[in-house]
This record gives structure tokens, C-alpha cells and sequence, in this order.
């Protein structure tokens, strides 16, 4: 029982303040409107020396923060493009390279390691993925929570 004194630091109860509980409180940005991401489809933006990486696709929006996890590239500059597919023929013969109508990937500039725009995913390796980050439209505004 405290007797009104100071604790000592060590004797302290551990209290955690709820912008710690999971790391700093995070700050909205507005970082564009959404019909300039929209026709830009992917803006990145630097906000307090963190790079995001904030992409448009099929009528949603996704942000990522822009470094590989294969060796801290910055994925989110690397190209856009369909998913590269390996067309299989009768026989299980090589039918050549094709491409997904459907999904569209970055491709890290460093190694050329490819992820979902929508999902974040690696496409053979679903365990490596890009780290997400918080993103919402507000009365047309693209805003970021870093």
C-alpha cells in the first residue's frame, strides 16, 4: 500500500498509455484527391520520412509502405503490370508467358519481386507480403494513417 510518498521507478505499476498499447498514435494526411489517384492510379508520398506507396484498382484503394521485405528495396516505385502466368498446353507442354486479366502487381525495381497490388501478397509465397497501411476516403480525399 502507498503511503502517499513517490513510488521508486522500479516499484512503479507498468501502465501503458493507449498511444503506446500498439506503438505511436497514429496521424491522418490527406495525401490527394481521389479522382487524381484514380487517374494516376498509384501516388507515393513521403510523410514525415516514411514513403507510402497509395494505389487505385478496380474501384478500391490500398496503401503499402514502400520497402521490399526481400532486401528493403523501394517496392512501391517499381512497375505496375499483370500478373506474369506460365500457360500450360495439352500434354503439360509449355504454352509460353501470359498475362492475368485480372490481377495487377508491383514489381520491386531492385530484384524484380512482384506483389498484389489489392492483397499485398507475394504471388508464389503468400507468407511474404508488403506492410500495410491504414487508408480511407473522406468527402473525396485519399487520407493515410501513419
Amino acid at each position: 500500500m502507498n503511503d502517499g510518498s513517490p513510488l521508486a521507478p522500479e516499484t512503479m505499476p507498468d501502465i501503458v498509455q493507449p498511444e503506446t498499447a500498439t506503438g505511436p498514435a497514429l496521424q491522418d494526411v490527406a495525401i490527394a484527391r481521389l479522382e487524381d489517384l484514380q487517374e494516376k492510379e498509384r501516388i507515393v508520398v513521403d510523410i514525415d520520412g516514411k514513403e507510402v506507396g497509395v494505389y487505385f484498382l478496380n474501384g478500391e484503394v490500398r496503401a503499402w509502405v514502400n520497402m521490399c521485405p526481400h532486401q528493403g528495396g523501394p517496392v512501391c516505385q517499381g512497375k505496375i503490370m499483370p500478373r506474369t502466368l506460365q500457360l500450360v498446353r495439352e500434354g503439360m507442354k509449355s504454352g509460353g508467358l501470359g498475362f492475368s486479366e485480372t490481377e495487377r502487381h508491383i514489381v520491386c525495381p531492385w530484384h524484380g519481386m512482384e506483389f498484389d497490388i489489392l492483397t499485398g501478397r507475394h504471388p508464389s509465397n503468400q507468407e511474404v507480403r508488403l506492410r500495410g497501411v491504414p487508408v480511407r476516403v473522406v468527402d473525396g480525399e485519399v487520407v493515410v494513417s501513419v
